[in-house]
């Protein structure tokens, strides 16, 4: 998978010109059309593609200049980023002066990234990282991620103990990591990648139906028809989102954050109805670990578990309430 990772920052062009945060909505579009276009073939990887995004972004917007020049420097040679931000149960990863204790729980790549932003508990509140993880080694239990789908993300739980850092792996002041608009809107990205699986869960379900002779069915035909309805509704909810980041700045900027929360909700239900139909038109065939839709159902699955769903409904509920949501052609 570090290969893989690797090759698939190289074929973006992230490897010399690093994703920061886009300026316009054709910069927008572009970066999520690619996590799309990844995530339409492997999951997995677009998610810690999506990671690798995200931290590479937030150590430009907050690291000092040094520490810009230092990561762009790290990915000219090959670095792979992600962020860790859940909590270890029971376990709070802490930084007491310079010394790191305590554990993280959800941390895709581990084993694979060579460096990973995580925030850590402090006096003043979360202090960000950037840990090169071959000299602040955590020890990894593998045994944990028993889920299934996603196992290739290698998404795991890490320990340290009393691990030394250095100053300058410290990255702006406690707390900059939850900043909005940035933290909430970010979803965004990861919302692409499930659009990706859905347009990829319609390709392979037309490939079976077409190598098996059986795609002029007409109920195949009719499930075909509506695996595309649901993937052309996500993409097109994924660019309508991205195309009116820029404009919705109504409500102190809460129009924008509740439009993102309303585009995970209706991919992620758009998604769940994919499943369901493909499910029924390749059949019992599609269970099979060795055909192509079992990892692409299963991976798809596990990754739309994203936390809070029920927070993200609220949000959009109090804007539209609020009217800086309406519907609009």
């Amino acid at each position: 998978m570090a290969a893989d990772l690797q090759g698939a920052i190289a074929a973006s062009g992230w490897t010399d010109h690093p994703p920061g945060d886009p300026q316009t909505s054709q910069d927008l579009l572009a970066l999520l059309t690619r996590l799309y276009e990844i995530g339409r073939r492997d999951l997995p990887l677009a998610r810690l593609l999506e990671g690798h995004v995200d931290a590479v972004q937030i150590v430009q917007r907050y690291g000092s200049p040094p520490q810009v020049d230092r990561l762009r420097q790290i990915l000219g040679q090959g670095a792979t980023l992600g962020v860790w931000n859940a909590a270890l149960a029971g376990e709070p990863l802490r930084l007491d002066g310079d010394r790191l204790s305590g554990g993280k729980s959800y941390a895709s790549g581990a084993g694979v990234l060579s460096h990973a932003l995580v925030t850590a508990d402090t006096p003043g509140g979360a202090q960000l990282l950037l840990l090169d993880l071959a000299r602040v080694v955590p020890r990894i239990d593998r045994d944990w991620w028993q889920v299934t789908g996603m196992q290739r993300s290698e998404t795991h739980q890490l320990r340290w103990h009393d691990a030394p850092i250095d100053e300058e792996d410290r990255i702006a002041a406690p707390g900059c990591y939850a900043r909005e608009p940035f933290f909430s809107g970010g979803a965004l990205r990861f919302v692409a990648v499930h659009a990706g699986g859905i347009a990829g869960i319609c390709d392979q379900t037309r490939d079976h139906l077409v190598r098996a002779g059986r795609a002029e069915d007409p109920f195949q035909a009719a499930r075909l028809a509506a695996l595309f309805g649901l993937a052309d509704l996500a993409a097109a909810t994924v660019r309508r989102t991205a195309e009116r980041w820029y404009e919705d700045q109504a409500g102190d900027g809460e129009a924008r954050l509740a439009r993102v929360a309303s585009a995970r909700l209706v991919v992620t239900d758009a998604a769940e109805r994919a499943m369901v139909i493909a499910r029924e038109a390749v059949g019992l065939a599609g269970q099979f670990r060795a055909h192509p839709l079992s990892a692409m159902l299963g991976d798809l699955a596990v990754y739309l578990r994203q936390p809070a769903p029920d927070a993200q409904r609220l949000r959009v509920g109090q804007a539209v309430q609020r009217g800086l949501l309406a519907p609009s052609l």
